[in-house]
């Protein structure tokens, strides 16, 4: 026997044996042939094989899923994908979306309606694939299923829009307690009962040399914040001659809070309708025209369609007829206000719900150039935006009588805060061009205009307004959105929360309410057992 033994090592051990040597020759080769494959080798092949299996399992196992629904063998299915993938993608997205459009557009079968449809994603899910329905039918089940969760998203916006509305109907439970408590004031204390203004400031409420601000209002704390802010702000309070107009309903408290709460400088004076010696002329035009409001408010609230409380779109200003302001009379009764003060010329009228920034004696000297009206017409944005709204949103034009007469995008002044020059009022007559159109609107079908206060008093002063400048006055603060900006709302001299959602509200704007309870006096003891909060 003889061994070979390289000097590299083993490669070849060839074992011979004289007897032997050629039977054992072909084994050796073999062997000598075969090698051992070294990890260097190997590492490689399972690097390759760990990165493609997991990227096949998953490919297999979508496919598996895809076809599923749509084979009848799921091997079938696996075995086409595998080899040509990318083309049966392509269709299925070419089918798919066929099947949107034809669901978009309403033709082909299984639209359904509303009606029956099904509520839920999972519940989709379940009925195409239990069903083994076609892309087509998944495609119409989800249209149907959408629609009925738009007009479910359509159905809550309406009514909450509504319930907004609704909740600025109501008075607050520490208002009402504020007039009772003022009330009882009134009775027990002699000082509630002091005349207003004192004996020695009478002389002031016709004297024209003084700043005249007028108030027509049922609601005492904003009363107060009106008179508060205004004096606050004056170069020269002691200028200032505040008249308030209420109800007989509300006298005792107003009077008894402004008796109590001295303003001084200032001159308050406080008078109930029920204490005015109207002429019999007077009573009866009062009479007709809230006849004429009511009978408005009446006829479209009757006529209110579902589809009028969208909560945004062009119908919007329907619901401006469940505001307590289309019905209030003192809401109203400011197109009387020369019959109110028949002693003066000129005044300032403004809203309960504003706020007064600024000074105000250069807008009360304002030269209104013979016209009625001092109102806010144009804007800082420019002359084709209006501060408030056009024409066109208060009055129907598809009247001749309205389309023939007036210019649907001219811009609307703002009530709330107006300059008025009652001897110009006077001489033009403005009282009977109002009356004058109340009775056309009866006789048009109560069509002409949208309920409330500003659209009579549109057509009764058209050409009678002379324009200020926009930052004496910014409203619609009492609306959903607040489109103003901070910097306008700082430099504005009256804001106007003009709009439901008024500031002594639970559903006024937050973002705007400090700047109104800032002039609420949260110190005085009435105010505190009410439980009044900013």
């Amino acid at each position: 026997m003889k061994f070979y033994i390289s000097t590299t090592g083993i490669k070849r051990v060839t074992i011979s044996n004289s007897g032997t040597g050629k039977r054992s020759s072909a084994p050796a080769a073999a062997l000598a042939g075969r090698r051992i494959p070294s990890s260097r080798t190997l590492l490689p092949v399972v690097l390759v094989l760990g990165i493609v299996l997991p990227f096949l399992f998953v490919r297999v196992a979508f496919l598996v899923l895809e076809s599923s629904a749509v084979c009848s063998s799921s091997l079938g299915c696996i075995g086409r994908r595998i080899f040509s993938g990318s083309d049966t993608s392509l269709k299925l997205r070419e089918e798919l979306t066929r099947a949107l459009i034809e669901a978009k557009d309403g033709s082909g079968k299984g639209g359904g309606g509303i009606q029956g449809t099904l509520d839920s994603f999972n519940e989709l899910v379940k009925e195409v694939t239990s069903k083994r329905q076609d892309i087509k039918a998944f495609a119409f089940k989800t249209k149907a299923m959408l629609l009925k969760m738009e007009h479910e998203v359509q159905s809550s916006r309406q009514r909450e829009s509504i319930y907004w509305h609704l909740a600025s109907h109501g008075v607050p439970k520490s208002l009402h307690c504020l007039c009772l408590k003022l009330a009882e004031e009134y009775a027990v204390n002699a000082m509630a009962r002091s005349r207003l203004p004192s004996p020695e400031y009478v002389s002031h409420l016709t004297d024209p040399s003084f700043h005249h601000v007028v108030l027509l209002t049922d609601n005492v704390l904003a009363a107060s914040v009106v008179v508060s802010s205004t004096v606050q702000n004056s170069a020269r309070p002691e200028k200032l001659v505040f008249h308030i107009v209420t109800d007989k309903k509300t006298y005792t408290p107003m009077h008894s809070w402004f008796a109590i709460n001295s303003f001084r400088p200032a001159v308050v004076e406080v008078k109930g309708l029920h204490q005015y010696d109207w002429s019999q002329e007077v009573n009866v035009g009062v009479k007709e025209m809230l006849e004429a409001h009511r009978l408005i408010w009446s006829h479209y609230y009757k006529n209110l369609k579902h589809e009028d409380f969208e909560y945004e779109g062009e119908n919007r200003r329907c619901l401006e007829v469940l505001s307590p302001s289309c019905l209030s009379l003192m809401n109203h009764l400011r197109i009387y206000i020369p019959e109110l003060f028949p002693d003066l010329n000129k005044i300032l009228f403004l809203d309960d719900d504003v706020v007064v920034q600024h000074d105000l004696s250069s807008l009360l000297e304002l030269d209104l150039n013979g016209k009625v009206v001092g109102a806010v017409v144009g804007s800082s944005c420019g002359d084709n935006c209006c501060p408030g709204r056009k024409y066109k949103d208060y009055l129907n034009f598809s009247y001749p009588i309205i389309s023939s007469n007036f210019d649907h995008d001219h811009c609307a002044w703002l009530y709330g805060m107006n300059v008025l020059d009652l001897e110009a009022w006077r001489r033009t007559n403005i009282t009977a061009t109002y009356h004058k159109w109340l009775k056309l609107n009866l006789k048009s079908g109560l069509e002409l205009w949208q309920p409330g206060a500003l659209p009579p008093a549109l057509l009764a002063l058209d050409g009678n307004v002379h324009p200020v400048d926009p930052s004496w006055h910014v409203a619609e603060l009492g609306q959903r959105s607040l489109e103003a900006h901070e910097e306008t709302l700082k430099s504005a001299a009256v804001l106007h929360f003009s709009g439901p959602a008024k500031p002594w509200l639970e559903i006024g704007l937050p973002e705007v309410r400090g700047l109104w309870s800032g002039h609420v006096n949260f110190s005085n003891k009435f105010i505190r057992k009410c439980r009044i909060a900013g």
